[in-house]
């Protein structure tokens, strides 16, 4: 009696472990492109910012074209180094970025696809810039100094990019058609003047437009600000209409697991490493609450990512299935699971067609 009554108590604990275990099922699930690499480089706004806006021609014209994540770095490191320049070095000079910063490059330097300009020579296979940024730096302070070794930043900046990631393109092919950049960029029908980033943080008015200060956004980027709730339903409503969203977080936490494939936020802090994996009670993320780890710098600017889809674990709860750049050799094929209270708390913007925004919003954000 006893060994029967042992074997029905570990078979009920088993049973129940097992019920906790992560079952997820597709809420929304938006067609994407497929999973990249972004390699040893610090260049995820590319990765990320182009797949959204691959997801972004496909739902503006049906086409699937492949963007060049290269090119917008590499164009945008003439914009980086002339405000550092000029800055005198007060400024951040690095391989970081943020989303408008690629819509900036297509405004004033078009779009190519990845098969016009790879940022790969020879046989490689990977992208590795870990020695990019010293040198042109090393190049820029010394200008800056007025060392007598570098009389003139420009040149030689322009030849370690090119050695590094590749000299812009001034016409390519493509289907057997000859396009200019910008002539590609109209081809695709994507505006870059559509798109809008919007956050969520107290050191400003609600509804107001600012300048968020963190240090990726070295070209003074606006943020729409919006109250907390208004924030994630933009986020739900955007993908419930067929809209991806491009993401801003933080994923320095231990809480946040590409290994494991989920990120969440435990309700008590002990229990971060098991909600990696199964369900456990995550906290209430309150504005203040939101707004005090962004000050104290336990919210860092560190990661951005794109958004495709919503998923649901088996009690319920929200998830937003989102694509890193890590390449595929990861859980889910390279998604990460982000529950609704580390998006509440850890994510610092999200970038959206403002066709993805209600009236009422529009309204109150005058656009």
């Amino acid at each position: 009696m006893k060994k029967y009554i042992l074997i029905l108590l570990f078979t009920v604990s088993y049973n129940f472990i097992l019920a906790q275990q992560y079952k997820f099922t597709q809420v929304v699930d938006i067609p994407a492109s497929s999973v990249k690499s972004q390699g040893k480089t610090g260049t995820c706004w590319s990765f990320s910012t182009s797949s959204f806006i691959e997801s972004e021609i496909k739902r503006i014209s049906g086409m699937e074209i492949d963007i060049s994540e290269m090119y917008i770095v590499r164009t945008t490191y003439d914009d980086k180094a002339w405000n550092y320049v000029m800055r005198q070095g007060n400024a951040q000079f690095s391989e970081g970025g943020l989303a408008h910063d690629l819509m900036n490059s297509a405004r004033l330097n078009g779009l190519v696809p990845q098969e016009a300009f790879t940022g790969l020579f020879g046989e490689q296979i990977a992208y590795n810039h870990s020695k990019v940024v010293p040198e042109i730096k090393d190049v820029l302070d010394k200008y800056i100094n007025k060392d007598s070794t570098v009389t003139d930043w420009k040149d030689p900046t322009k030849t370690i990019l090119n050695k590094n990631i590749g000299t812009p393109l001034t016409s390519f092919n493509y289907n057997g058609k000859t396009y200019t950049p910008q002539e590609f960029l109209a081809f695709t029908k994507l505006n870059p003047n559509n798109y809008i980033t919007i956050t969520s943080f107290t050191q400003h008015p609600y509804y107001s437009k600012f300048i968020l200060d963190i240090p990726d956004n070295f070209s003074n980027g606006y943020f729409y600000n919006l109250p907390l709730n208004e924030y994630m339903n933009i986020i739900d409503n955007a993908l419930k209409n067929g809209y991806t969203v491009e993401l801003d977080i933080d994923v320095s936490e231990p809480s946040f697991s590409q290994k494991f494939g989920v990120a969440i936020v435990a309700k008590n802090i002990e229990n971060n490493k098991k909600g990696l994996n199964e369900i456990i009670d995550e906290m209430v993320v309150t504005p203040d609450y939101r707004q005090t780890e962004f000050e104290n710098f336990n919210t860092t600017d560190d990661h951005l990512m794109h958004i495709t889809g919503i998923m649901k674990d088996q009690k319920g709860n929200k998830y937003y299935k989102v694509k890193n750049s890590w390449g595929t050799d990861v859980a889910n094929g390279g998604y990460i699971y982000i529950s609704e209270s580390y998006m509440r708390l850890k994510s610092i913007s999200v970038m959206i067609h403002k066709d993805a925004v209600s009236k009422e919003i529009k309204t109150n954000l005058g656009i």
